[in-house]
């Protein structure tokens, strides 16, 4: 992501604001200094997607977004995403690796709606796409289909323009409902899922990959 240094920086690069190198501690000024952006990164991003939601339906009388979630990540959830990742437990390694801290599911009713809001966001001014995943045209082995995207929102501050990542998820109302079951029953239940039963889950991500179809072909 190529930034203008004179205008804008990355929220690891913040001079004389944030001690960088220090170990998380989610109870001190730093960790809630970096929050605060956060969470001004994604009301940003949201207020975006709620006007074009709502410009769709007052110009052209369709609901291309049916309803939107926003959240940021507990910081037990984020310090234990690090561990996993092999970090060091330092604001500058969270900020460098761990990419959904703020982070905003958009469900669309069609899957075309979905490419629609992907090429809508980028058009966004400001917007820089860091990172982006097509897991509906190439769904992942377990099943999953959705749209991920990593960007830069612009953050603007008193003293600077910061550039903050959000990740974004966008896949229709029945890729929604498989996945939020899914994410249920296999990382919520204690037992283990066997190979017979994750079967099973592929074969009903592929119905409703057809019932998607089927949709768009009625629509």
């Amino acid at each position: 992501m190529n930034l203008k240094k004179d205008k804008t920086t990355n929220l690891i690069e913040m001079k004389n604001f944030l001690d960088y190198d220090k170990k998380i501690n989610v109870i001190d000024n730093t960790f809630s200094k970096i929050i605060f952006i956060y969470e001004i990164a994604i009301k940003k991003i949201n207020i975006k997607i709620e006007i074009l939601q709502k410009e769709y339906k007052v110009f052209y009388n369709y609901d291309l977004v049916d309803h939107i979630n926003t959240r940021i990540k507990k910081p037990e959830s984020i310090i234990q995403k690090m561990k996993n990742k092999e970090c060091k437990l330092t604001y500058q390694e969270m900020i460098k690796n761990i990419n959904d801290i703020a982070g905003i599911r958009i469900i669309c009713p069609l899957t075309k709606d979905v490419f629609s809001v992907r090429n809508l966001i980028e058009k966004i001014p400001g917007v820089k796409i860091i990172k982006e995943k097509d897991y509906i045209t190439k769904p992942k082995e377990s099943g999953y289909s959705s749209y991920h995207m990593i960007i830069g929102v612009p953050v603007t501050l008193s003293q600077q323009i910061i550039y903050v990542k959000v990740e974004i998820q966008i896949r229709t109302m029945a890729m929604d409902f498989w996945s939020s079951i899914e994410h249920k029953v296999k990382y919520k239940s204690e037992n283990e899922i066997d190979k017979k039963s994750s079967k099973e889950w592929i074969n009903c991500a592929k119905m409703v990959r057809k019932l998607d179809n089927k949709m768009m072909q009625l629509n």
